[in-house]
Formats: structure tokens, sequence, C-alpha cells
């Protein structure tokens, strides 16, 4: 037996599985996948703890042969081999020569073939495809190689169709339409400036401020701090009970423009920046401006400054219209939600624990990369280590579990995904990227997240099979409201 490579094959693109991809789970079985070639293919299946199964594959030499004469005549047609015309090489020259491409070229073909092929015999459900390796070609021209899968846990589904759910109203009341209407006021508000009087509660201060500890500048004790700690220039400020820092808005009533005044924070002892955590800060605020907040009166003018051309009834009728909007995209969201906590209520099995790893891992980088896009330092996220790690193991147990029922749900209602949606999807991600869909298809192949996209359509499709069978039952606040009415 000749071996082609001890380490672990790079595998196609167009594996239905991506190794160490625990999001995007591909379980699939034979049940719709052709019939089997290779009649004679030999598989050994070796079951090991943690849903790991080991697969020693091997080809008969009939159809390893077919493939590679098939292959060496194409190199014959086109190699030009110094005393040979083009074309004219004999068949053992060939196979001398590019031996190793020859190989290259079979395992390639074959492999991911036999391989799927492999796992419709033995009827395993496989999660992730974790490596092939040991390819080897024996001197009868048979093939054989290992393949390290994760399978998919076995459990029985519940009854899914007909799930109880209860769903908020959708009626929007005209109080709703008067608070959106106020929100708008309020966002059209000028600031016009106070004459000459002392500062007090609901002005807006417009302030410079620098804060200081034990003498030194908090920008220099704390510079990972919020900039808001460490002072600033023309800081506006609401002044109003409890806004801002602790007691900082109370200590400035009564101070006059121009005025300078030194303001204590007592900071608590669980404060988020550590330096500043159980100490009084000292803060040197001058007073700049005073602001008046003055709310546009509620007429057309306001409605047609908001939307040209319309008038304020016109604005209430499309206020309206987004709420309700809004509200069944929040019917929708209460489906879904509801339908997943029953199903995992319904449905107990345990989860491999390699997936679970992988799942917890990216879990963990993504919950990450928001704290830091909200300023939380590293040195804050290293505090919450443990606490981060067991937020993502919890998301990475939810989600893994939601897709394994949700596959399995696909796989009993034969949803599919078919090659236009995907090519639907991938334009309109072309559209939002402002890029040209061939351009999108690529970035996708070479990030490997073509199959994501089918990942996602295919668990979309499922849950919105699962949304259009349920039993809608009213709620409490909806029946509440009825008997009122």
């Amino acid at each position: 037996m000749c071996a082609v490579s001890a380490q672990p094959l790079p595998l196609e693109r167009d594996y239905p599985l991506k190794t160490a991809d625990a999001t995007a789970l591909r379980v699939f079985c034979g049940a719709h996948r052709a019939p089997l070639q290779w009649l004679t293919m030999k598989v050994e299946v070796e079951k090991q703890p943690g849903f790991v199964s080991k697969l020693q594959i091997e080809l008969p030499p009939e159809e390893v042969t077919k493939e590679w004469d098939a292959i060496a005549n194409s190199f014959t047609r086109f190699a030009k081999i110094p005393g040979y015309r083009p074309g004219k090489a004999p068949r053992a020259v060939i196979d001398k020569r590019f031996r190793k491409e020859i190989q290259d070229e079979l395992t390639r073909k074959l492999v991911s073939k036999s391989y799927h092929d492999a796992i419709e015999q033995e009827q395993l459900r496989v999660a992730s495809l974790t490596n092939i390796e040991d390819v080897q070609f024996g001197n009868d021209k048979s093939m054989r190689f290992r393949a390290t899968v994760v399978t998919a846990p076995e459990f029985e589904l519940p009854d899914y169709k007909n799930i109880r759910v209860e769903l908020p109203d959708t009626k929007v009341s005209d109080g709703e339409v008067d608070e959106a209407l106020e929100r708008l006021r309020d966002q059209s508000a000028d600031f016009v400036d106070v004459p000459a009087r002392e500062l007090q509660m609901g002005d807006f201060a417009v302030l410079d401020f620098e804060g200081s500890l034990d003498g030194k500048p908090i920008a220099e004790l704390a510079p990972q701090a919020s900039k808001n700690l460490q002072g600033g220039k023309k800081f506006w400020l609401h002044l109003a009970p409890d806004n801002f820092l602790p007691q900082f808005c109370e200590q400035l009533v009564g101070q006059k423009p121009d005025e300078t005044r030194l303001v204590i924070v007592e900071f608590s002892h669980d404060f988020p920046v550590k330096e500043l955590a159980g100490k009084k800060a000292d803060y040197a605020v001058t007073l700049r401006e005073i602001k008046d907040k003055v709310l546009p009166a509620l007429d057309d003018a306001l409605a047609a400054k908001l939307v040209p051309g319309k008038t304020l009834v016109d604005l209430r009728q499309m206020i309206q219209h987004d709420i309700e909007h809004a509200k069944q995209h929040d019917v929708e969201r209460a489906k879904e939600s509801q339908i997943i906590k029953y199903l995992h209520e319904q449905t107990q099995f345990e989860l491999p624990p390699p997936l679970l790893q992988n799942e917890t891992r990216r879990a963990l980088a993504e919950l990450v990369q928001r704290n830091r896009e909200r300023g939380v330092t590293d040195e804050m996220l290293k505090e919450k280590e443990k606490e981060l790690i067991n937020g993502a193991a919890g998301v990475a147990a939810h989600r893994l579990k939601t897709n394994f029922i949700l596959h399995r749900i696909a796989e009993q209602e034969k949803i599919e995904v078919t090659k236009e949606e995907v090519d639907r999807r991938i334009k309109e991600e072309a559209a939002r990227y402002d890029i040209s869909p061939d351009k999108m298809r690529k970035e996708l192949q070479q990030k490997g997240a073509l199959e994501d996209i089918s990942e996602q359509i295919l668990l979309g499709k499922t849950l919105d099979f699962l949304r259009a069978n349920v039993s809608v039952e009213p709620s409490e606040e909806s029946t509440v409201k009825h008997e009122q009415s």
C-alpha cells in the first residue's frame, strides 16, 4: 500500500461540512442522496466517546482503476515528453512520470464522493467532519483513507406542529401614537440661551470640567476610563436627579455662568473602573452657558418639517402604520421565542463536546467584540473573564441544541435549499455592500462562508414552517384589554 499523505487532506469546497464550524451544522443522512455506486466499498466504523467516529474507507481496484485511466489518458493527450510526439507517449511512461500528479487528482475526485457514500452506507448523521487523512493506494490500484467525524446526537422529536403560542395584541391605541408624537417633538426641540440667572434643575448646562484624584488628573490615573469620567470641554449636561455621576448635578444648582465650582463625587466600591472604586474624586466645573429646551407646537408646521408635504393627520397615520409594523415584528419574534422554548423543553439530549467547545469559543469571541464596541476595556474584560466564559457557554449550548432540532425537523419535512435561493441571498448581500454578486460569491468562498448562506436559509425556512403551523392563543394582556373595552 502506497501512502500518499500522512497529514490531513485539505478538503474541497464542495464538502457539505466545514471543519470545526459548530454554528453552521451540516447534519445529514442518506435519505436525500442518490443510490450508492460503489457497492463493494468497504467501510469500518470505530465509535469513540464524545460522539466521535473514525471511518476506514477502502475503494475496490475496479473503481480506482477506472478513474486512474481517465486521468492518465488526459495526461497522455497534453503531456510533452522528450522523445515522443504529443499524445503518443506509452501509458507506462505516463504512469511513471506523472504518478504523483495522477494520484493527487485521483484523491481529489474520489475522496469527497466516497466519503459521502460511506456516510450514507453506514447511515451516520454527521455534524462535523474533523479531518481526512492517511490516503493510500495499493499495488492492486485499491485506495483507502481514514475520516474522523463528529456525529449528531440521536433524539426523538416532539410534536412540533400546532405548538401553542400566546401573541401580543397588534392593535395601536391613540395613546401610543401620542407618545410617539411627543418623542418626535422632543427630538425637534430648540435649545435657547437663558438670560442671566443661576443654574437650576431641568436646565441644560454647557460645562468645562476636569476630574482629579489625590491631586492627580483622572486622565493619568485611569487612562482607559471613559472620557466623560476624566473631564471635557463644552460638555452638555441635563440637570436631573441621579443623572451623570453620583450627586454631580445636585451640586451645580445655583451656579452662575463663568463661575467655577468644586464638585466632589464619591464612587461606589463596585464601580467598574477599579482606580476610582470606593474613592472620592474632585471635579473643577466651570459653567459656560445655560440652555433651555423649547418644544415646538404640535401642528401641521411640525409635520411638514419632519415629513415635507405632510399634515399632522398624515403624520399620525404614518406613525400608526410604523407602530403596527413594529408590533407585527414583535409577534413574529414572540412566535419564534415560544417555539424554541417549547422545543428545548420537550427535547433532551447531550451535545457533542467537540462542537460545544468550538461554539463556545465562537460565542466568546462575539461577546468580547460586542463589549469592546461598547467601550469596555480589555482590563475590565479580563476581570469578568469567568462570567464571560460562562455566558458564552450558555449561548453556545442553546444555539447548538436549537440547530440540531431544526435540522431534524427540516429533514423530517423535507425542507431543502435551492440554488436559486442561495443565488438570491448572495445578490441581497452584494447589494448591501454595493459590490457585484460574483465578487460577493468569491469573497464568501475565500472565507469558507458560502455554506453558511445555505445554512442560514435552511434554518430560516424551518422556522417559517414552524411559525406557519402554530396554534395561537390570546395573551392574558390581550384578554384583559378586551374585557375592559
